[in-house]
């Protein structure tokens, strides 16, 4: 059976987050190897702005980073394409009520995910906890309702910031 696990936690203490990004580009890498597809140069590049925080990031913002970068000529379809790229691969997830994207903590190992997102700041922790995701597997089919993506999205507030309100 499958363990429970914070995939992802809220801003991590000790974090090598140039380390964090290099396995991010290269399990993208191996994932487009194995699958076939390519991993193009735009693609990478919207990958690791993504990666650029552990916070959700909005497609708008990665456009004008790329644009930023001297990419003019990237317009919003060409962002959305990618991202959803990215998103089908499993590299990415997307955080659908603050419509943005997180990279994924995890994306050796295929998952559904339970998302806790802070109100103050906006971080989020991603979980894959499988007695969740039966239990909302077992509600459905009690009903005949067959899940095509299953994201839960939970809103709270974080450790960091309840803290810091004392």
């Amino acid at each position: 059976m499958k363990k429970n696990k914070v995939i992802s936690p809220f801003k991590p203490a000790a974090h090598k987050h140039q380390e964090c990004l290099k396995s991010a580009i290269k399990n993208a890498k191996a994932r487009c190897d194995v699958s076939g597809l390519r991993l193009t140069p735009l693609r990478q590049r919207v990958l690791e702005l993504v990666w650029q925080s552990h916070e959700p990031v909005k497609a708008y913002d990665v456009l004008d980073e790329l644009k930023q970068g001297h990419s003019s000529s990237s317009a919003p379809p060409t962002v959305y394409r990618a991202l959803d790229f990215l998103q089908e691969q499993g590299l990415v997830h997307k955080i659908e009520s603050l419509n943005s994207y997180v990279g994924c903590g995890n994306p050796e190992e295929l998952h559904t995910g339970q998302f806790f997102i802070c109100r103050d700041c906006g971080s989020v922790a991603e979980l894959d906890d499988a007695d969740i995701s039966s239990l909302i597997e077992k509600k459905a089919n009690s009903f005949g309702f067959k899940i095509d993506n299953e994201m839960v999205e939970i809103k709270g507030h974080c450790q960091e910031c309840r803290d810091s309100e004392k």
